[in-house]
């Protein structure tokens, strides 16, 4: 599955998490969607090849596996940091609800929506046909809710009635796969999602709270580090 016309994916293999590079043209502007500290060199050196120049960056919830490199990358570039309303991150330039657009250079917009569930403020981000989800919804599943203020029931609601109402060839670009997957469509996960699919809220609340997964190893660095946007203590 091919990415869409200015759209990078880049994969940090030490936490499983994906970046994405967006841009309206070679030499025009960009945004990154949920960098990491260790791939900064990385991103920085890309936004270089194609001389870009970085407008946004965008967070799609505070992380709890990986530290963002956010305050980094606009010390570098001078680009805005957007987070999702109430998430409690200090320094953000702004924080977005559902419906909100976010323009950058000569693109389309990106819209914004609301789908919290794994934690209690997260966004996903929708920009010319491609959904970057975050942690909502990944290739068949979708993030945890048992920390962060997550709630079961009201990611389902996220998912089902936002995402899924998304036309059937909405490319999704999550912000983690483990299993060497990089992108899906609405269509295939509204009907095969191992976690979503036909299954009730009450099932799926049933379903998330019997998960028994062990804490994110980086949980108690990351959470404080990207409450700051990444920035040191």
């Amino acid at each position: 599955m091919n990415p869409a016309p200015g759209l990078l994916p880049f994969f940090e293999t030490g936490t499983s998490t994906y970046t994405y590079l967006l841009f309206d043209h070679p030499g025009g502007a960009a945004v990154l969607v949920d960098p990491v500290d260790t791939a900064a060199e990385r991103d920085m050196g890309e936004l270089e090849r194609l001389s870009l120049t970085l407008t946004h960056i965008l967070e799609t919830h505070v992380h709890a596996d990986h530290v963002t490199s956010a305050a980094l990358l606009r010390k570098l570039t001078g680009a805005a940091v957007v987070v999702p309303a109430g998430a409690g991150v200090a320094g953000a330039d702004r924080e977005v609800t559902d419906g909100d657009d976010i323009r950058f250079g000569d693109a389309s917009p990106i819209r914004v929506f609301a789908t919290p569930g794994h934690t209690d403020a997260s966004a996903s981000y929708f920009w010319n046909g491609c959904l970057f989800t975050g942690d909502a919804l990944f290739v068949d599943g979708c993030g945890r809710t048992d920390f962060q203020s997550g709630d079961a029931g009201l990611l389902y609601d996220s998912v089902t009635q936002k995402l899924f109402s998304l036309p059937d060839a909405t490319l999704v670009f999550p912000a983690h796969d483990y299993h060497g997957r990089h992108a899906s469509t609405i269509g295939h996960e509204r009907r095969h999602n191992a976690r979503l699919a036909g299954r009730s809220r009450e099932e799926f609340v049933v379903l998330m709270g019997s998960l028994d997964l062990p804490m994110p190893k980086l949980i108690d660095v990351a959470v404080p580090a990207n409450l700051r946007l990444g920035a040191p203590a």
